[in-house]
């Protein structure tokens, strides 16, 4: 008998004590993510990728990285367009000036893969 009574009360404290309330329970909260400092970089090289090519659509893009040197930093990109059912990728390098962040030099290189 004091286990069918004992029971409820050890119920009870459980969910007292859960952590996840249950008018939250089936909420789903996004966080914002902050905006990585390679974004502004990411945009310039996608414009000045959109001039160069016109009549491509970028299919795809990919930060590869950030070579930082003492007076310039460079940015590097991968885009993958798509233009006439051929797709083909283009690495993008903007050189910038590290106190500036004044452009200094941006490359192309076209590719397969």
């Amino acid at each position: 008998m004091r286990l069918f009574l004992a029971l409820p009360i050890v119920f009870a404290l459980l969910f007292i004590g859960s952590p996840v309330s249950p008018s939250l329970a089936g909420e789903v909260v996004q966080t914002e993510r902050p905006i990585p400092p390679y974004a502004k970089w990411g945009q310039i090289a996608m414009s000045r990728v959109q001039e160069k090519y016109p009549q491509a659509q970028i299919v795809d893009y990919l930060h590869i990285g950030r070579e930082k040197g003492a007076a310039t930093s460079t940015e590097k990109f991968k885009l993958w367009l798509k233009q006439n059912n051929k797709e083909f990728g283009v690495f993008v390098d903007i050189t910038f000036d590290n106190g500036t962040e004044k452009i200094i030099n941006i490359r192309y290189r076209e590719t397969t893969r």
